[in-house]
């Protein structure tokens, strides 16, 4: 028995949730450990398999394909899977990016020049030492 090309959308609407699903997982593990450079290499999976996704929603829309019964309960288990993976992964990748502005931050003050030595003030007076500003990090492990 050949099967209808709404059913044949359905099953590669899924497919690709399922896809964007793991590459979404795979790239939030690395978020959680920090693994900053493996996150990285998995940007491009996550694209591809989003760009994937959003081609065989397309499809499916296009075709009018409709899930029913077992199909309809896979279909909707998937959306929720992608919603919570998706939400973790904003949450992740903003956790990520304040890290990393906190790290330039730091090194852009590092690198500023430090006149510790007192000079003398426009009057001809002798000016105080420039203290370099407090730094404080906190790590989590």
């Amino acid at each position: 028995m050949k099967e209808r090309p709404e059913m044949m959308m359905l099953d590669a609407l899924l497919l690709a949730g399922q896809r964007l699903a793991e590459a979404l997982r795979a790239e939030n593990e690395a978020l959680v450990s920090l693994d900053m450079p493996r996150a990285a290499g998995l940007a491009s999976a996550k694209l591809q398999a989003s760009d994937a996704f959003a081609a065989a929603y397309a499809a499916a829309t296009k075709t009018g394909s409709r899930a029913d019964g077992k199909m309809r309960q896979s279909a909707e288990e998937m959306a929720s899977r992608l919603q919570r993976l998706g939400e973790e992964n904003r949450a992740l990748l903003e956790r990520a990016i304040a890290i990393q502005a906190k790290v330039i931050e730091t090194i852009a003050t590092a690198a500023l020049p430090k006149n510790t030595a007192p000079g003398y003030s426009a009057l001809g007076r002798p000016g105080a030492a420039r203290q370099p500003p407090p730094l404080a990090m906190a790590t989590k492990a």
